[in-house]
């Protein structure tokens, strides 16, 4: 009944585990088991859609198990290709070394540093050389490489793989086999990567390891992958106020996406969560607690309930917040018109999303709401300007 209940606990919110019987049969043995997920440090800050498979990790450490952090500081600077239309440029070995540090520091907010080894691929890649590197690449052939979705798509579209993009699956691989893994997480992107570290362990003698692969979280946009570079992300590092108004600002159906995905609760207290909504319990209460425990994750309990108090001050009462910004302005030089001033002090990225803005009515000034797109500041006073929700600015104007 144990395991029973463990493979359950394991299996939420993933999508895939390969082979469930090999996992049920290592899970029998009562021993603990080698859980491998490795990251590659190409950015120095992690991200709420990184956590999900270190929130995996934790799930496996709370049940017994050892979890193997794999920093991939030698594959960092190959690039993993997966999802890529275009050859990644290889990091320096002083970006990627720089970048493992800050990850060490931000995963051990979720995981047990004393159930948890670090480990660093450059390890046994130096060691294996370029003979063993040759070696490892004649276990894999072009056409099976081009069987990933990604290459096979770049390859039909004329568009150039380089050749040390066809090693990378290999060498994440080989990772498996060097740390003797039981199981390996990774995101439904890497599905190939994972098989390739199964048929590898065949090869070296190992029992292969099992598969779990872990949904791609979405953005707070709620349509694409949570992404620096697309803007809709909450990074792990941010701070406490920010995260927490992040959070509140995703839509009422994501929220249990985001329950499944980064919550600590048991799932039974998530379905009560859903019963009470459904029976007319307003969504905004269980996205507060939602909010309120991703932040005291990160931030601590008292981060929490401070983030939790601003924010009911600022949005459910109109309260300004107390780390204002403070931005002076000549008003003797420079137009004063309103959409310009909302641009050059950064509370939108352009004139027109300006517009658009007050438009919608998103902008306030002193707590009133704009409607006149020309309308101009007067060149001597104090006005704090509200955009949208969360972005606040103290703006004073006077002639220099």
């Amino acid at each position: 009944m144990r395991v029973v209940d463990d493979l359950k606990h394991i299996k939420r919110g993933s999508e895939e585990l390969l082979i469930e019987t090999d996992l049920l049969e290592k899970l029998k043995s009562g021993r603990p088991l080698r859980i491998k997920a490795g990251f590659d440090p190409t950015a120095p800050d992690l991200h709420l859609g990184h956590t999900v498979l270190i929130n995996k990790l934790r799930h496996f450490q709370d049940l017994g198990h050892h979890v193997l952090f794999l920093i991939g500081d030698f594959t960092g600077m190959i690039g993993d290709p997966t999802g890529k239309n275009t050859t990644r440029p290889p990091l320096t070995r002083e970006q990627v070394v720089e970048n493992a540090k800050t990850y060490q520091e931000q995963v051990f907010k979720i995981l047990d540093p004393e159930k948890t080894e670090v480990c660093f691929n450059s390890i046994w890649f130096e060691s294996l050389g370029a003979a063993g590197m040759i070696q490892l690449a004649a276990l894999h052939t072009v056409a099976r490489m081009l069987e990933r979705d990604d290459f096979a798509k770049r390859y039909r579209g004329g568009q150039p793989i380089a050749i040390h993009e066809l090693l990378y699956p290999l060498c994440q691989g080989y990772d498996s086999v060097a740390m003797k893994a039981d199981v390996e997480i990774g995101g439904t992107d890497q599905k190939f990567n994972l098989l390739v570290g199964r048929e590898l362990q065949k090869h070296y003698g190992q029992a292969p390891q099992c598969v779990l692969t872990m949904p791609l979280l979405e953005g707070l946009d709620g349509v694409h992958k949570m992404s620096k570079s697309l803007g809709n992300y909450v990074g792990v590092n941010e701070p406490p106020g920010e995260m927490f108004g992040k959070l509140m600002s995703i839509s009422d159906d994501l929220m249990w996406r985001y329950y499944d995905l980064l919550s600590f609760r048991d799932s039974q207290v998530i379905d009560g969560f859903k019963n009470d909504v459904a029976g007319g319990r307003n969504p905004r209460d269980i996205k507060v607690l939602l909010a309120q425990e991703i932040v005291e994750r990160f931030h601590g309990a008292v981060a929490g309930s401070h983030a939790l108090a601003d924010f009911e001050a600022r949005f459910r009462h109109g309260a300004v917040p107390d780390d204002i910004l403070d931005i002076y302005l000549d008003g003797a030089d420079q137009s004063l018109n309103i959409a310009l001033v909302l641009k050059r002090v950064g509370l939108t990225a352009s004139t027109s999303e300006a517009w658009r803005m007050i438009e919608q009515g998103g902008v306030k000034i002193d707590g009133t709401k704009i409607t006149d797109k020309n309308m101009t500041l007067a060149s001597c006073g104090t006005f704090v300007i509200q955009v949208g929700k969360r972005k606040f600015a103290r703006l004073h104007t006077h002639r220099i």
